[in-house]
């Protein structure tokens, strides 16, 4: 209880000791859930973090990188530190140690990647900072927190001291007691309901925690279960479900060989790639108007992270998206230590350059003018700032491209002059119903099928085909091999995470039939310099 000059028996007003507590839980919560995160992600590592250090623990990081047994036990302190300081937090347990472990753990992760002035920053970040970034703010904070942890009476481990406060013999009420009993630590009375409850503060904030981390993972219910393992084992009534629809997809163990890969001015391409419409929430769904958000809500960035891991373990090497998708790019690298690479159509408003320069920030390893940019410039008789951009992507040293939907721009370019390292140009029949070549519907790609095999069997750079399936309308066991019978070297493929092992197989399979193609394969291997 405050004195009557309000402060507390720290010395501190009730407000501030609030707000010390609040600052408390809050820290706790954030190191809680970072590692509970990490905890659960069996694939997750510090080791792109350590890879990125340029400062003056480099040669440090170098070392624990290169020894796995010091780098796992790196993992493993990083992750059980950051749940246990949390926890310490959380429930008011050891709070000095724990703010001070955690102002260790921070300094380290702000040393290891400081935003120094001379610092080149990725554009893909979740903010700008300059010498002050988040670690060093929660940092400072926790230094606040060890030195004024406020009131021991919002801590668990005050408990402890009610507990030995109920050994020690209190005088009766009507004795006389010394003038400095109460600074002696003597009691004045029973405990009361409030002592006990206020060290207790922590309990409703994990609990809050708990059902947020559960929120947020998703939980399944028991309906649901049952009817799933019902479906592994071809039960029909997990099939007639109002509610529930399963299906059955591949997985890992169901994989059937190894794609093979090709190149394009040194750089090494599955021949099949990712497409990032459907990660980026760019769907084609035609007349579907939900899809779009359907997708990206699927899509959260845990979602992006296993689709990415699920197709660089089944071979899958490369997407090919816009430059806006370079966010979550960048954090898969740095956080799930990935390797999958990107192609960028440098696609960006109406900027070509801008676009480009964003996708070599980015870290793009190849970039093509994309087909819709490329087409527009043709209809505008614009096609010399084609030429310009595949010129400003070689001068950044990468493998330049051009797109189109429209076979009359790939014409185009080449009457110019222009010659690209690669082409992206969309290909698949029209035999489907919806396939009407209107301008109004959102529904037909490649409206010359038989012109586009003909003439890109006369062109010499590799040939990367995209809409091969129409968007969905095609079935892949159809798309796949009219695609490299017609001559693509490479794929795109926009795919779900559950559609990966299955569209492997099958192009894996195609790849190793008899295709009949007429068009040599493309394959460029000058490395640039």
């Amino acid at each position: 209880m405050p004195d009557r000059d309000g402060q507390t028996d720290g010395g501190l007003t009730v407000l501030q000791t609030w707000g010390l507590v609040v600052l408390r839980l809050a820290i706790g919560w954030h190191f809680l859930y970072e590692g509970l995160v990490k905890i659960t992600n069996p694939d997750w590592t510090c080791a792109a973090y350590l890879a990125d250090s340029k400062w003056i623990f480099r040669g440090l990081f170098d070392w624990i990188l290169l020894n796995p047994p010091v780098l796992r036990a790196v993992d493993l302190l990083n992750m059980w530190g950051l749940a246990l300081i949390g926890l310490g937090l959380v429930f008011g347990v050891l709070v000095r140690t724990a703010a001070v472990s955690g102002i260790a753990l921070l300094a380290l992760y702000w040393v290891a990647n400081p935003p120094l002035v001379e610092s080149v920053k990725s554009i893909f970040t979740e903010g700008n900072y300059l010498l002050v970034d988040k670690n060093l703010v929660e940092m400072l904070a926790l230094v606040v927190v060890a030195c004024l942890p406020g009131s021991s009476r919002f801590r668990l481990d005050s408990l402890l001291a009610l507990g030995a406060r109920k050994e020690k013999a209190a005088p009766p009420r009507e004795a006389s007691l010394p003038a400095d009993s109460s600074a002696a630590g003597v009691p004045l009375g029973p405990i009361s309901r409030r002592e006990i409850l206020r060290p207790l503060i922590g309990l409703p904030v994990f609990g809050g925690f708990v059902w947020a981390a559960l929120r947020r993972a998703g939980w399944q219910s028991f309906e649901e279960k049952s009817l799933l393992e019902a479906s592994m084992q071809n039960n029909p009534e997990a099939m007639t479900s109002a509610t529930i629809k399963t299906f059955r997809f591949a997985s890992l163990s169901e994989l059937k060989g190894t794609l093979p890969y090709g190149h394009i001015k040194g750089l090494k391409l599955s021949r099949m790639v990712l497409g990032g419409n459907l990660i980026g929430g760019w769907a084609h769904a035609r007349d579907l108007i939900y899809v779009s958000e359907l997708v990206k809500a699927y899509h959260s960035d845990q979602k992006v992270f296993d689709t990415f891991r699920m197709a660089e373990k089944c071979g899958v090497n490369t997407i090919i998206t816009n430059p806006a998708l370079g966010r979550v790019i960048n954090d898969y690298w740095r956080k799930e230590r990935g390797s999958i690479q990107f192609i960028s159509d440098s696609a960006y408003g109406k900027d070509l350059i801008t676009g480009i320069q964003l996708s070599i920030d980015g870290g793009a390893c190849a970039c093509y003018v994309q087909g819709g940019i490329a087409d527009r410039l043709y209809r505008d008789g614009k096609v010399e700032e084609i030429a310009r951009g595949v010129e400003f992507i070689r001068q950044n040293g990468l493998p330049a491209g051009v797109g189109a939907h429209m076979l009359d721009t790939v014409k185009a370019c080449v009457d110019l002059g222009i010659q690209p390292d690669f082409w992206v140009k969309t290909l698949h029949h029209t035999d489907y119903w919806s396939a009407t070549p209107t301008d109004e519907h959102d529904n037909i790609w490649c409206t010359d099928p038989d012109e586009t095999v003909a003439y890109m069997e006369t062109l010499p750079q590799p040939w990367i085909a995209y809409k091969i399936l129409a968007a969905g309308a095609i079935e892949p066991k159809v798309g796949f091999p009219y695609a490299f019978k017609s001559g693509a070297d490479f794929i795109c493929v926009g795919m779900y995470d559950f559609q990966i092992v299955d569209d492997v197989n099958l192009a894996v399979e195609v790849l190793n039939s008899d295709l009949q193609r007429t068009r040599p394969w493309r394959d460029t291997t000058v490395v640039m310099s």
